[in-house]
């Protein structure tokens, strides 16, 4: 007889201003990271321990020329030269069906989804890299996030409480974003709805805290010189396990 899936348990000074590199506000006197402030991070710190670092590379096209799959792989080498353990989990070659039903969250993840929610739930830090697509994240990468995030994975009810509470409590997470605009007119005239709707009531709300994010854009337009700049960038997050 089939046994059903279970999650594993979890227990567990800048001046203000816009940082260009990463195009993060840095505000030194608040704690929590919302709507794109940040705090004093590991960015910042002369000593870090080794973390377990899941990274989803969210780009649904296997190509390999695509750059998020580039990031994602740089992300991954300046990890492991950090001292970390790093896992990539790429979108593109995963099988796996899209939610149609509420019974069906609520229930076990597809089998072929398994390895990928063990590597997620027992990481230390989450890095999501997506391109942006109609606004929002790519329609299969919102599905892979539906399928490895389900109801008895991502929540848990309190006694007493109907209100659920996030079970991935303890861990932090990136979001790196690339797309085609100038990243500043996606923050500021397009108020970067969606990425602020998947840092706060996504990846905020089942436990992530903080989350950061990293957003490349005019992706299509950069040269190569511009491009391996982005790299060593992210590189370096990965070095530092932020």
């Amino acid at each position: 007889m089939r046994q059903p899936f279970r999650a594993p348990s979890n227990k567990r000074s800048l001046n203000a201003g816009w940082s260009v590199a990463t195009l993060t506000y840095i505000n030194p006197r608040r704690g929590a990271a919302r709507y794109g402030t940040s705090r004093p991070f590991p960015e910042e710190c002369t000593m870090q321990r080794a973390r377990t670092i899941a990274i989803i590379d969210g780009h649904p096209d296997s190509n390999p020329d695509r750059l998020c799959h580039a990031l994602a792989d740089a992300y991954e080498a300046g990890a492991k030269s950090g001292g970390h353990s790093a896992e990539i989990l790429r979108v593109s070659t995963h099988d796996f069906p899209l939610l149609r039903t509420q019974a069906d969250y609520a229930g076990d993840p597809p089998d072929g989804l398994h390895d990928a929610v063990q590597t997620i739930t027992t990481a230390d830090h989450l890095v999501l890299i997506y391109p942006l697509w109609l606004g929002t994240l790519p329609d299969l990468t919102k599905g892979f996030l539906e399928q490895v995030f389900h109801q008895g994975i991502a929540f848990q009810t309190t006694d007493g409480s109907k209100w659920p509470k996030g079970r991935l409590q303890g861990k932090s997470a990136r979001v790196i974003v690339t797309m085609g605009m100038p990243a500043l007119v996606y923050r500021f005239w397009f108020g970067a709805h969606s990425l602020k709707s998947l840092e706060r009531n996504i990846l905020g709300f089942i436990g992530y805290k903080p989350v950061r994010d990293t957003v490349f854009g005019l992706v299509d337009q950069v040269g190569s010189n511009k491009r391996a700049s982005w790299l060593a960038h992210v590189k370096a997050l990965g070095r530092k396990g932020v």
